[in-house]
């Protein structure tokens, strides 16, 4: 059988047809996109600084941060005795009556500033386990329009009315790009239990202005806490955007006011006296500071809100039995009790009641803090600036 002979004609040379490929204009050959593929759109920011030139804020406002940021530091370094409680709703989803509530609030903790230190609880982030509504600042007209430069915008208005009151405002901190547009009006700031864990939100805390708490994780273990109390502390670089609204690198000098709140686990409740005990030596074993929060809400009070008084009274009672580990307790709390649903809108809602976690009402909120007042007086010296 003889030999095929197989030519292969090129009619140029094969560098040539290459090249003549990469003449031709992109559009004659699609590519396969390989990013946003499940991005439907992207909106543009206000920047930080815009949206702070939008209103001015005062110098009573800026006292009261500062002040009040200092007062916390001296609690939780033991030069101070009094208790601090962070009060107020689960969420704040409407400005009047987050500024109906502050106003009650501020009242009330002028009265009582001598034993007790009153941050108002101002949380407009919230953490969802599966889905749902994510807070004002996501969506501030609660119809899932995620209308976001304007739910900013809403969260500086309050905290701004909040702190011109002298009523300092606490917050959770969830998402990391948030700190540059709300921060500089927050005394005290947490991370949450779903993301204490997280290195994104460690670093964050570094290079927060204010003292942190972490809570404890959802399995109830106490090592996240500690870890993040640990990562936070130290210096990191990591990216962030700049007052400009500017994607940048950042870097922190770390933040030495991280502290442990206690909020329960899926194996129950975790404020109990051998439980504190337990949570001291853990923190005096990992060389931190051994004073804590206590959250009366969430598995402490095994999700019910009516039996945050009982965490509430059993803390106090241990804090006049001569704990003084104990620096503070955190309530959920409305101007209405109980707790309802958003079903897709704003209409139709119950005025002053939580579209998230229940809440306590105004009126047992005034009861537990001046029962508490009352019965610190024998334990608690005043400090001589109250």
């Amino acid at each position: 059988m003889s030999a095929v002979k197989i030519e292969c004609r090129v009619p140029f040379p094969l560098t040539e047809l290459i090249a003549s490929f990469a003449r031709r204009p992109e559009s004659d050959f699609p590519m396969q996109p390989t990013q946003d593929i499940n991005v439907l759109s992207t909106v543009p920011l206000i920047s930080p600084n815009e949206l702070k030139s939008r209103r001015g804020v005062s110098e009573t406002a800026v006292d009261t941060v500062v002040n009040s940021r200092e007062e916390i530091k001296n609690i939780l370094a033991g030069k101070d005795e009094r208790l601090i409680v962070v009060v107020g709703p689960c969420s704040i989803h409407l400005k009047k009556s987050a500024v109906e509530y502050a106003k009650q609030l501020s009242e009330l903790a002028d009265q009582v500033k001598d034993r007790l230190k009153i941050v108002m609880r101002v949380y407009f982030e919230k953490p969802r386990t599966t889905v749902g509504w994510k807070g004002l600042i996501n969506d501030p007209h609660l119809n899932d329009t995620f209308d976001i430069s304007r739910g900013l915008e809403m969260a500086r208005d309050i905290l701004t009315d909040i702190n011109e009151m002298g009523l300092p405002a606490a917050t959770e901190m969830l998402e990391p790009i948030t700190p540059q547009y709300i921060a500089d009006l927050i005394t005290l700031a947490s991370i949450g239990a779903r993301t204490t864990e997280s290195p994104t939100h460690r670093q964050m805390a570094s290079g927060l202005s204010m003292p942190v708490g972490y809570k404890n994780g959802t399995d109830g273990s106490l090592d996240v806490a500690t870890n993040a109390m640990h990562a936070s502390k130290t210096q990191h670089s990591f990216l962030g955007i700049d007052s400009e609204g500017h994607t940048c690198i950042v870097n922190t000098a770390g933040n030495p006011w991280g502290h442990l709140i206690l909020r329960g686990g899926h194996d129950g409740p975790n404020y109990s006296a051998e439980h504190l005990a337990t949570a001291r030596n853990i923190l005096d074993s990992e060389g931190l500071s051994p004073r804590f929060m206590v959250d009366c809400s969430h598995a402490n009070s095994n999700k019910d809100y009516t039996q945050q008084n009982v965490v509430w009274d059993n803390v106090i009672d241990q804090r006049i039995a001569g704990n003084k580990d104990i620096i503070g307790l955190m309530l959920e709390s409305n101007l209405n009790p109980g707790n309802q649903k958003l079903n897709g809108g704003a209409d139709g809602l119950d005025y002053g009641v939580s579209i998230t976690d229940g809440c306590i009402g105004w009126d047992e909120t005034e009861q537990l803090i001046r029962d508490a007042h009352q019965r610190l007086e024998a334990v608690v010296p005043a400090p001589a600036s109250a």
